[in-house]
């Protein structure tokens, strides 16, 4: 049998259910409905809450408008779709810092092929999605088939994708007509105010949600995060799963390459590398929602917390930097839960089975408490 076709949907491996025991005989007290209201499972939806309300108090003449809504949705499309980006390839067990990159060439592409050489809307996007599955071709190629590790991997095939981004753009953003009309109407039009951009970014997270948690495929990918060696020991194809995850990220990547140069109707060649920390810190906030592994969900979730406190801070003027810190704070804080999250784990585990060593042992045909035979 495959190891992950043992895997329960809210207990995989490496989610918080899957480590956290339950003494025999004793009931957890809490209905399961209630369950999925405790802070260690949506713990950012409160924080979210409470950045809202502490914004709306700070800034009541401008935060709690439906524009500011919109604001946030429509501005943090692009980051929660990039941000999905990393979440396959994550729940894999590898790391894709290339993925800021590979937008931004995937942004200066598609400029290169409208305005450069007057390619008509249809072809010169299907041009540079597939030229994001290259991309993740690269990757897959060079830590699966090279064996060289995914971070290291993956920092150096961004290097060489800013430098061709640089020869596409001779380091200048590129301009035009084309980028604006029908193609800038891309991620501009949409409805009630709500940028078809947002729309991509639920259809994403809805495929990556789905694959992630309701197929055979999706719970290998699991596995193999969890444990590449116990998995590939079951049967499971870790170096494919492993080679498609990357493949999955370089073609999301793009995705959201042509949106972005949609959004700023331009082609600009260092436009996408400051999209990578936000990304990260997305993917990791949204690992301790929803059962404590990646997922597409808690990932949304996070981009929005994220956005939410830095329009918030620029709504009340901070400085230039508090964003950025904003940001990174984040980022730590997720990591520092994740790490507090499995310590805690740990000493249930270790608490459970001192408790069950200690249980005494009934011999048969004896009353428990008793000295005498049972009648």
């Amino acid at each position: 049998m495959q190891a992950a076709d043992v895997v329960d949907d809210d207990a995989a491996p490496g989610s918080a259910a899957a480590e956290r025991p339950t003494p025999a005989g004793r009931s957890t007290g809490r209905p399961g409905w209630l369950s999925f209201f405790h802070f260690r499972n949506i713990g950012a939806v409160y924080v979210w809450i409470a950045i809202i309300i502490v914004f709306s108090f700070w800034a009541p003449d401008t935060f709690p408008r439906w524009a500011t809504v919109q604001s946030v949705l429509n501005q943090n499309a692009i980051t929660g779709i990039i941000a999905l980006a990393l979440v396959v390839p994550l729940s894999a067990g590898v790391f894709d810092l290339s993925v800021g990159n590979a937008m931004g060439l995937c942004n200066v592409i598609v400029a290169w092929l409208l305005v450069d050489h007057n390619m008509s809307m249809g072809p010169a996007i299907v041009i540079t999605v597939v030229s994001g599955v290259v991309i993740g071709l690269v990757n897959a190629g060079v830590v699966v088939l090279a064996r060289i590790d995914s971070f290291i991997a993956t920092l150096a095939t961004g290097s060489l994708m800013a430098a061709i981004t640089t020869f596409f753009s001779n380091n200048q953003a590129i301009i035009g007509d084309q980028l604006n009309g029908t193609f800038g109407k891309i991620a501009t039009k949409g409805f009630h105010g709500v940028a078809i951009p947002v729309l991509l970014m639920l259809v994403v997270a809805a495929g990556i949600w789905y694959l992630l948690k309701y197929t055979v495929t999706g719970r290998r990918i699991y596995a193999t995060g969890f444990n590449e060696i116990g998995a590939r020991l079951t049967g499971i194809s870790t170096r494919k799963l492993t080679f498609g995850a990357l493949v999955v990220s370089g073609a999301v990547a793009g995705i959201a390459g042509v949106l972005l140069a949609s959004q700023v109707s331009s082609g600009s060649p260092d436009i996408g590398p400051p999209y990578l920390l936000d990304a990260f810190a997305a993917a990791f906030l949204g690992a301790t929602q929803f059962g404590g592994r990646f997922n597409a969900w808690g990932t949304v979730i996070a981009v929005l917390l994220l956005g939410t406190g830095k329009l918030g801070l620029t709504l009340v003027n901070a400085p230039v930097w508090a964003p950025s810190m904003f940001s990174g704070v984040v980022l730590l804080f997720a990591l520092g839960l994740g790490n507090f999250e499995r310590f805690l784990d740990a000493r249930r585990r270790v608490k459970a089975r001192l408790a069950a060593g200690s249980t005494p042992t009934v011999q048969p045909g004896t009353v428990p408490g008793g000295a005498g035979a049972a009648s």
